[in-house]
């Protein structure tokens, strides 16, 4: 069995969410419309919030600027979403499916301390020169190291376990690591366009859930993957 990334390994959260919806439909249309729904779910419980009173994003009746102002045309302003630092979250926990491939056949372990710390001081001078804050990015960073981790562990077990399931050849941990290193910048080039996003609370949060919940369904991930998920996107709000 020659070895391909897992990109696809359950329609479970897709399927799931057909049978509770009672929709009858399959494919990438269906995908969409679902993507949509768990939007305007969201958007809808943050209306209802608003309207109760205690959300953060209700401004006052009377500052409310007149029709026309440029503050308005601001309030509507479509906001930052965060799809693209999920989706590229989500391409480096993939690419921990080639990592592990690559492992289970040099005997490398898992944690290796001296090229991750050589990462995060990497990360951490280009986050000065590109003026955001060093610590946060450090931790976004080592976040993404540790989704990895769990990915790795998780297939390691599993081929373990059940040698059939494995794949019989690994790629070269040196080219998978340069698409590794490529991952990061684009991930720092996308924390400097969200840089304001992750700092607002309820808003960042909201936009995380939509962007994860989607990107979870949209590449079918398994509980592993979901996993490491959640732990890649643990330091995006804060």
């Amino acid at each position: 069995m020659a070895w391909t990334p897992a990109r696809v390994t359950s329609a479970s959260d897709i399927e799931a969410a057909h049978r509770h919806s009672g929709w009858a439909c399959s494919g990438k249309g269906c995908d969409d419309v679902l993507r949509r729904v768990i939007s305007g779910v969201i958007v809808a419980g943050v209306v209802g919030v608003t309207q109760a009173g205690t959300s953060a994003f209700a401004a006052p009746a009377a500052t409310v600027p007149a029709q026309g102002s440029t503050q308005t045309a601001e309030l509507h302003e479509a906001p930052v979403r965060l799809d693209g630092l999920t989706e590229l979250v989500i391409r480096r926990i993939l690419v921990g499916d080639e990592v592990a491939a690559s492992k289970y056949f040099s005997g490398k372990p898992v944690e290796d301390p001296v090229r991750e710390q050589q990462i995060i001081d990497s990360v951490r001078a280009s986050a000065v020169q590109l003026g955001i804050d060093p610590d946060s990015t450090a931790d976004f960073v080592r976040a993404q190291i540790e989704a990895s981790k769990v990915v790795q562990r998780g297939l390691l077990a599993k081929w373990a376990a059940d040698p059939s399931s494995a794949p019989t050849s690994g790629p070269d941990l040196d080219a998978v690591r340069q698409e590794l290193d490529e991952l990061t910048t684009g991930l720092l080039t996308e924390l400097v366009r969200v840089d304001h996003v992750r700092h607002t609370g309820l808003a960042c949060d909201i936009s995380l859930l939509v962007a994860t919940t989607t990107g979870s369904i949209e590449h079918h991930f398994d509980r592993l993957h979901r996993q490491a998920l959640a732990v890649g996107t643990a330091a995006v709000c804060g």
